[in-house]
């Protein structure tokens, strides 16, 4: 099994979060990155890199299920 690394600018964007926005984006962690991150496997700057890039992957496919959405109305 692999495990998924951060990339470099997601470690960058991470690095400039507030610590609110940090603790915000731990709290949407799910699946095996919480738990990865409770057995110090990964560092919370990894983490929180990780978790950066799902996020941004979601939104790039919510984005296109709705553009999907419109082109069919």
């Amino acid at each position: 099994m692999k495990i998924k690394t951060a990339k470099d600018e997601y470690l960058e964007k991470a690095t400039k979060l507030s610590e609110e926005e940090s603790e915000r984006l731990l709290s949407r962690m799910s699946g095996k990155l919480p738990r990865r991150l409770d057995k110090e496997k990964l560092s919370k700057l990894d983490a929180l890199a990780i978790q950066l890039e799902i996020e941004d992957d979601q939104l790039d496919e919510w984005r296109e299920r709705m553009h999907s959405m419109k082109a069919k109305n």
